[in-house]
């Protein structure tokens, strides 16, 4: 009795701590961005009117003020090329994880589990070799600090990610209810947009999830294919660094508008995945 009460507090304890370690750094930036430029060099404070006199005075800049330009760019961008690049990947990746879970394909001494892991092999390369070529290719093709050039390169990126988890979600489909249909007379792109997509769709939305936030919060290729006209988000927050000193009110404020769209989309879909996914256990 007592070993069991013991492992239990011990349990939550440990979740408890570990929960206050990995939120305290967002916690830290919704104090600094109500902060003005005293209370921050005053040193470390985190009880609003207790340690310090909260302000909307950074709020008030980047939403109505001098920011409010300098923002809305890059976070258009980052909405349009996040976006853009996830739905092309979720569609493209559907249909190849498709292919692979339901027919033979031989190329060569390849098989499909073989097919599979060269593209899933695709992910594992680091970005950084492939850099200064998408740059030469981008800019022959005139699509250099594009949102279209951007929305190409990460749905290449992402792609391989996505054929990998639809491949999962669609080899535990039963084949039988494709089969029906098909013996019904519908065509193999109706029996996947219709049938199959529909009941996989908690595998799309949770590989929408993935590929979003990749797509979102991805650096090191924006960083070298954008210069001003298709710049996201998290060139803009880096920038801050080297075109003045740290402000670190104005520097949060930025962090939790990005972060802002993508939690409130992952909490939106994430219910909409549990409730499909409670519905079908109970099916």
């Amino acid at each position: 009795m007592w070993m069991r009460v013991f492992k239990a507090v011990f349990i939550y304890a440990a979740l408890l701590a570990w929960s206050v370690f990995a939120l305290f750094p967002l916690y830290w930036m919704v104090i600094a961005s109500f902060k003005d430029p005293l209370a921050v060099s005053q040193g470390p404070t985190f009880i609003p009117w207790v340690d310090f006199q909260p302000t909307l005075s950074a709020w008030k800049a980047i939403l109505f003020g001098i920011e409010r330009e300098t923002i809305r760019g890059p976070l258009v961008n980052s909405t349009v090329i996040g976006l853009g690049s996830t739905i092309l990947v979720v569609l493209v990746g559907a249909m190849a994880a498709y292919g692979l879970t339901r027919f033979q394909i031989q190329a060569g001494p390849f098989r499909n589990q073989d097919l599979l892991f060269w593209i899933v092999s695709q992910r594992i390369m680091p970005p950084i070799v492939t850099g200064l070529a998408l740059f030469m290719m981008l800019r022959v093709l005139g699509l250099i600090d594009t949102r279209t050039g951007m929305i190409l390169v990460y749905t290449a990126f992402n792609l391989p990610l996505a054929v990998w988890l639809m491949h999962n979600f669609f080899q535990q489909i039963p084949p039988d209810i494709e089969e029906a249909a098909l013996v019904d007379g519908a065509s193999r792109g109706r029996v996947l947009w219709h049938i199959v997509l529909p009941v996989s769709l908690p595998g799309l939305v949770a590989t929408f999830l993935f590929c979003l936030v990749f797509a979102w919060n991805e650096f090191l290729l924006a960083l070298i294919l954008t210069f001003n006209r298709a710049r996201t988000m998290p060139i803009l927050i880096a920038a801050q660094h080297s075109q003045r000193m740290i402000e670190w009110w104005s520097l949060s404020a930025m962090s939790l508008i990005t972060i802002a769209p993508v939690v409130l989309i992952t909490l939106v879909l994430q219910r909409y995945l549990i409730t499909n996914v409670l519905a079908g256990a109970g099916r």
